[in-house]
């Protein structure tokens, strides 16, 4: 009865976003007398140049059109691409189109933002200190090359915490991707031994059925 209930609530939470989503976008749509604007703010990519993929106003999206950027960012950070990549096709579940994003951030505040399903706390906490530390959270959404370097960031932090003794069968990688989606405490409880929840072992399901495929896509 409980899980009926929960899904009744998502789906009605879902067709609001959707009915939100769709005036937003018809209320963005250009006249047919007014020529489309093609300006996205985002920062520079890596390489100095912006990547036309990197423009959130398509509705399509495959984390594989964002090796270069995983892999230049795993660099800098010091963590393994592949990790990178596999949590961004964990966090694929839901449509990256920007008008979308805020759309159903109007409906639930507290909603994470951008491909790799950032919140703010977190994005707020990372960027101390950093070279984007002049951003803001709310253009993750239209800046898929930022949200990619502040899940790395974000990564590597978690990496830091990570006590020198582990009292678990999960390997680093696994424990960071629970880290991710969880949150440090308790990244730190499964490292001493707690067993992770439902949520959670569904959320390493998910992504060692993605593992293969992000490493083929970083080349790993």
């Amino acid at each position: 009865m409980a899980q009926a209930r929960t899904r009744r609530r998502w789906l009605v939470s879902a067709v609001f976003a959707v009915v939100v989503y769709v005036i937003v976008r018809a209320a963005d749509t250009p006249q047919a007398d007014t020529p489309p604007s093609t300006g996205v703010s985002r920062s520079a990519s890596p390489s100095g140049s912006a990547s036309p993929s990197a423009s959130a106003t398509a509705s399509s999206y495959d984390p594989a059109d964002y090796v270069s950027q995983v892999r230049t960012w795993a660099q800098q950070a010091d963590v393994s691409a592949q990790l990178v990549m596999a949590i961004l096709y964990n966090e694929a579940y839901k449509p990256h189109d920007a008008a979308f994003e805020r759309a159903w951030q109007r409906y639930k505040p507290d909603a994470a933002f951008g491909i790799a399903n950032m919140h703010r706390a977190t994005f707020d906490e990372v960027k101390k200190g950093r070279d984007f530390a002049g951003r803001r959270w709310d253009e993750l959404p239209d800046d898929r090359d930022l949200a990619i370097e502040a899940e790395a960031w974000y990564l590597h932090d978690l990496a830091a915490q990570l006590p020198a003794t582990r009292h678990v069968s999960l390997s680093e990688d696994e424990l960071l991707a629970l880290g991710y989606n969880t949150g440090a405490g308790n990244m730190l409880a499964f490292a001493r031994g707690a067993t992770p929840g439902s949520q959670a072992r569904s959320y390493l399901d998910r992504l060692h059925a993605n593992w293969a495929k992000a490493g083929k896509a970083v080349g790993g």
